[in-house]
This record gives structure tokens, sequence and C-alpha cells, in this order.
């Protein structure tokens, strides 16, 4: 039971940093119908400016605040300049946003140098609790209290408030959104802000829990990302945090009991859903 107990935090702590990263790219193509491969770059420039920031201030906090600003700055860019013009192309969307991910990943390379960075959680939140034979990491409980944080705040806002009434709208119908008079672009600008913050807080919360960063995580953890969307069903939130829980789950229970089916095991589980269910374990048919 103690190991049971373990295994499930650790899963639910990866859990919730896929969910992060997973929960903007819903956002992003729930409510805009946008297929952003780049996000996985904001992910990665999350990280490596939170690690930035908190080397020169030495505060967590700030580098967190630094990640977000990030994300939101980064977010704006892409979306006025590279999204805009390819709104409703979905094989254009493909196309410039894979160019951008490779962009944001070589510019990270010049910016702060191809070797890998170190991170480490601040000493408030290094050790663990020691509960009868059960280990509670403090910075993989502080992950998942986040994670909660995050989707009760967003899943509030999108169901019980005036912007999130007006986002829900425009996907529905654009026009008529747009004849009542709401700039319904600028509203679908700020939910892709908030979608690239989103991922850019995983990247800066990813990097004391794995230890290192690199360049290239953010092509890796975008396909992890992806793989969540479709197992919870494209553009479904709460189908987000159920799969990605569902992926940090069964990854840190085959890591342990089955090591060889580890790597293939987010697959699978696609695979399987897909089957049983083509449209996502939350999603609506059509």
């Amino acid at each position: 039971m103690d190991l049971l107990l373990n295994l499930m935090i650790n899963g639910l702590a990866t859990g919730m940093l896929i969910f992060l990263l997973a929960a903007g790219l819903t956002l992003i193509f729930g409510l805009m119908d946008v297929l952003n491969f780049a996000h996985g770059g904001l992910f990665a420039w999350g990280a490596y400016s939170g690690v930035w920031v908190y080397g020169m201030t030495g505060s967590f906090v700030m580098a967190i605040v630094g990640a977000l600003l990030t994300g939101i700055i980064l977010g704006y860019v892409t979306e006025r300049f590279i999204i805009q013009p390819v709104y409703g192309n979905h094989v254009q969307q493909i196309l410039i946003t894979l160019g951008l991910m490779l962009v944001l990943s070589e510019m990270l390379k010049v910016v702060f140098g191809p070797n890998q960075i170190v991170a480490s959680p601040p000493d408030y939140l290094s050790g663990s609790w020691q509960l009868g034979d059960v280990v509670i990491i403090k910075y993989r409980a502080f992950i998942i209290l986040i994670g909660v944080l995050v989707f009760a705040l967003v899943h509030y806002v999108l169901k019980n408030t005036k912007i999130g009434l007006t986002v829900r709208a425009g996907v529905m119908n654009k026009e008529m959104v747009q004849a009542l008079g709401i700039n319904i672009k600028k509203v679908f600008m700020l939910v892709f802000m908030i979608g690239s913050a989103m991922a850019a807080l995983g990247g800066v919360l990813l990097a004391p829990y794995s230890g290192v960063i690199y360049a290239e995580m953010g092509m890796d953890f975008a396909i992890l990302a992806f793989i969540v969307v479709v197992i919870g069903g494209m553009g479904n939130f709460v189908g987000s945090l159920f799969a990605a829980m569902l992926i940090g789950l069964s990854g840190a229970f085959m890591t342990y009991y089955v090591p060889d089916l580890s790597l293939a095991v987010n697959m699978l589980l696609m695979a399987v859903v897909l089957v049983v269910k083509p449209q996502g374990l939350f999603g609506a048919k059509g």
C-alpha cells in the first residue's frame, strides 16, 4: 500500500505538469480551432526564462512571474503575427507553427547556450515529509496543488464569468458576437495569451522537477500534450485533466513494474482510446 501511494503521488505530479501544457493547448484548439504545434516552444521558453530569473533574483515566485510574462508576450506575438493570417486553415497552421517551434528551440540555444542547464527547487520546497512508510516529496505536492488551483480557476472563468460566456459564444457563432459589439479578435487573442502562459507555467515548474532543461524539451513534451488532448477529447478542458492524470499514473506504474513498456504506454493508451471511442473519452461526436 505504501508503494502504491508513493507511485500515485509521483504519477499525479507528472500528470499535473503535463496538464498545464495540455490545458493551454486545449483552450487554444477547443475555443479557437487553432492547431498550434509551437506550443511546446512556449513551454521550453517558460522553463528557461524562469530558471534565468531565479538565478538572477533568488526568488522562485519571481521565476514563476517571469515565466508567465514570457508566455504572455510570446503568445501575443505568435497570435498577432503568425496565427491570425492562417485562421481557418489547419494545414497552414500546422506548417507555420512547426516552423515556429524549430525557430523557438534554436533561439533558446542562441540566447542561453546549447548546453543543458541544471535547475533545483528552492530550499523551502526541497526535501520531503515522512508519513509512516509513505514519502511525500514537497515539490511534487506543490506541483499537484498548483495544477488543482489552475484547473479550478480556469474552469470557473469559462463556466461562470462574462468573459467565459463571450469566449464560448464566439466559438459557436463569431459573427453574431461581433454584431453585438464585442471585438472577438481581442477575446481570442486573450485566450491564446492565457494558453501560452499556462504552457510557460508548466515549463518553469518542470525545471526543478526534472533537474535539467534543454532546448529540445519543447518538442518532447508537445508530443505528450497532443496525446493528452486526443485521449481527453479535442477541446475538452475537463478531459485534458483526466487524460493527463491517466498518462502520469500509467507512466509511474509502468516505469516501476514494467520498465520496458514505460516509453510505449502513452501511445498504447491513445490507440486503445481511439479504437473504443474515436472522439476521445470526453469528446463530443461529430
